[in-house]
């Protein structure tokens, strides 16, 4: 990947010549969506080549397509266009041989919150086919170590809501799967139950798991992911590892918060207009950062003393690499969604299709 230009998606996943086997491969993957007479192409071609015993992220935000690839490989929803293969698996024509090696959950609880935590994962495990005692032993074994070992005997309806994830996350791995989808998994989460996820997927991966993680958090695909591909409107738009992503916008970007809330707009006209950039401006109101152009060490010197003389007291400042809402930002031209997942568009949230079948 250059430096200067972002990757961008092709027609085809380029030959591997080396490096391990694939777990999950797609290339031109196609989706189109029909609302009475408007089509609408949620998916345009994705080429993906994802390495067993990784984490591959998909960031974007809602709309983007992000679900509906996850959809497809794990066999849910059939591709218009395209092939894919799961661990060498056609997730068309050979689709019960997918279903028997992948885990997927979803953006919100599937577990029944009308039953305690253990009689959750005891059903599953006996529709998997494990009998009496090996089900008990295999729950016993996923409770504790998704620490939910003392709250096996409730309701899940009574779980908070990180403890709803982790039984969620519990629940899809009582075969434990060889690919595990993850579909954007710490939505709605405060963040010591976000990084308690994390720290799952970590394990998992260290066990030898492969994972898909779809993600609108910058954060969550910084933390997480080997590689990461920017889907936007259904196409990938960019691909790398974080730092390459980060490396294509720029050589820096400087972050800071202030004092005043109140001058946020005034402190991005200053950045601007010295550095040529247009700054990001994430949820918290004291923040800004700007991505630093390759010849912008003479203006970045000169940011402080200009916003000093406007008044604006500026406690934080640092110079560092671009983040991921930066490279966002740069790529398409406009920032990442709130991590509400309001991206402005009450039509964006991709639905549940009639047409997905039943696992």
């Amino acid at each position: 990947m250059s430096d200067a230009t972002p990757a961008r998606s092709t027609n085809h996943t380029a030959p591997r010549t080396s490096g391990p086997p694939l777990a999950v491969e797609a290339s031109g993957l196609v989706k189109h969506f029909t609302s009475g007479k408007k089509v609408t192409k949620a998916v345009d071609g994705i080429d993906l080549a994802i390495p067993t015993g990784s984490v591959f992220g998909l960031l974007g935000p809602n709309g983007a397509g992000k679900t509906t690839v996850v959809r497809m490989l794990a066999t849910l929803l059939q591709p218009d266009g395209g092939s894919a293969r799961v661990l060498g698996h056609d997730v068309v024509r050979e689709a019960d041989a997918v279903r028997s090696a992948v885990g997927l959950t979803g953006q919100y609880a599937s577990v029944d919150e009308d039953l305690t935590g253990t009689e959750n994962l005891l059903m599953l495990a006996r529709l998997y086919g494990f009998t009496g005692g090996a089900a008990r032993r295999r729950v016993s074994g996923l409770l504790d170590a998704f620490s939910l070992s003392d709250a096996g005997g409730r309701q899940v309806k009574t779980y908070s809501g990180g403890m709803r994830r982790r039984i969620d996350l519990a629940a899809s791995l009582v075969l434990a799967p060889r690919v595990l989808f993850l579909d954007e998994p710490t939505t709605g989460l405060d963040p010591r139950s976000r990084n308690q996820v994390w720290d799952i997927v970590r394990v998992l991966v260290e066990d030898g798991a492969t994972v898909l993680l779809t993600t609108q958090y910058l954060e969550e695909a910084d933390q997480l992911a080997d590689r990461i591909a920017v889907i936007d409107h259904g196409k990938v738009i960019a691909e790398g590892t974080s730092t390459e992503l980060k490396r294509s916008v720029g050589q820096g970007a400087v972050s800071m918060r202030l004092a005043d809330a109140t001058q946020r707009a005034e402190a991005a006209a200053v950045v601007e207009r010295l550095l040529g950039t247009e700054p990001t401006l994430p949820t918290d109101p004291y923040a800004l950062s700007a991505r630093v152009p390759d010849d912008g060490a003479h203006a970045v010197a000169q940011i402080l003393p200009a916003l000093d003389e406007a008044g604006i007291a500026v406690p934080e400042f640092t110079l560092g690499q671009p983040s991921l809402d930066e490279v966002f930002l740069t790529i398409t031209g406009r920032p990442l969604p709130d991590e509400d997942g309001d991206d402005g568009d009450a039509g964006s949230r991709e639905p549940v299709h009639a047409e997905e079948v039943s696992r």
